[in-house]
């Protein structure tokens, strides 16, 4: 049972930071080097928005299957003064991203859909505010992945 719950979490995890890097290393570049084309924004938007399904059944799957690890472990969710301080930098880093994900996904998200259709001259300070964050949101959110990946390499180790 153990094996397969690692499994588990190893594939759930590689499923949403590998689309992660994917989208942010990959189609993000494509897209941005071909602006005048329209349909290579719809892909990128499309595939965005497919990613978000397999990147929440992820997350689902990863937080599920932490606490089951972490009980094999002798640590439970309830006692976090028994956790090594990297299981807590980790799970720390867990809630940071799955804010950040919750942002993008249900504030950010959807402003930029309304935002993207107004002509870029016509765009408030705000509006400006809100395109520049969609940007940076996702790569600050898969710099925190990768550092979630790490710390989990060392407690793997440890």
């Amino acid at each position: 049972m153990y094996v397969v719950l690692v499994a588990l979490h190893v594939f759930a995890a590689m499923s949403w930071v590998g689309g992660m890097l994917f989208l942010s290393l990959v189609l993000a570049p494509i897209v941005k080097s071909r602006k005048a084309a329209p349909e290579f924004m719809a892909l990128f938007r499309l595939a965005a928005r497919r990613f978000r399904i397999v990147a929440w059944v992820a997350m689902g799957l990863l937080l599920t299957s932490g606490p089951m690890l972490l009980a094999h472990r002798g640590m439970g969710l309830t006692h976090p003064e028994s956790w090594p301080f990297i299981v807590s930098l980790k799970l720390g880093l867990v809630v940071l991203l799955l804010v950040l994900t919750l942002l993008h996904d249900l504030l950010l998200g959807p402003r930029v859909s309304h935002v993207a259709t107004i002509p870029a001259s016509s765009r408030t300070g705000w509006d400006q505010v809100v395109m520049h964050t969609a940007r940076l949101l996702p790569r600050f959110s898969l710099i925190v992945a990768l550092i979630i990946v790490l710390t989990a390499v060392i407690l793997a180790r440890s």
